[in-house]
């Protein structure tokens, strides 16, 4: 999820809604949704520091979405295609480590500061 979900959930307080959607690729088709209410935590808020442990870390981790699942549905998943994975790409990575912590300051200051349709991604200030 990048910029753009982060942007719509407070600027759309009565909804909020995530859905997420897991989807079997092997012998065993199966389609698993999670519908809920969501909510972002930036690298600024307190919270921050709770919830960022229990994910990799990475210097250029900027924000952690927040989900209360509310409902979950399942379906067939027969229309799905067989996919064999093979494995992460490592551009991003590299390219974050690449730039350090003050280069991707700067980077999100030129290029993340709105998402797609203006609103604010309050990457740096609020």
């Amino acid at each position: 999820m990048g910029n753009y979900v982060i942007t719509q959930l407070p600027n759309y307080p009565i909804t909020q809604l995530l859905s997420i959607m897991f989807c079997s690729f092997t012998e065993k088709p199966l389609i698993l949704r999670l519908y809920g209410h969501g909510r972002a935590v930036n690298r600024r808020d307190a919270e921050w520091d709770e919830y960022a442990p229990l994910f990799p870390e990475s210097v250029g981790n900027r924000n952690i979405i927040l989900m209360d699942v509310e409902s979950v549905q399942t379906s067939c998943g027969f229309a799905a295609p067989f996919y064999e994975y093979a494995g992460e790409r490592p551009l991003l990575t590299e390219w974050a480590k690449n730039r350090g912590a003050d280069g991707l300051a700067k980077y999100w200051a030129e290029k993340n500061q709105v998402s797609i349709d203006g609103l604010p991604t309050r990457l740096l200030t609020d």
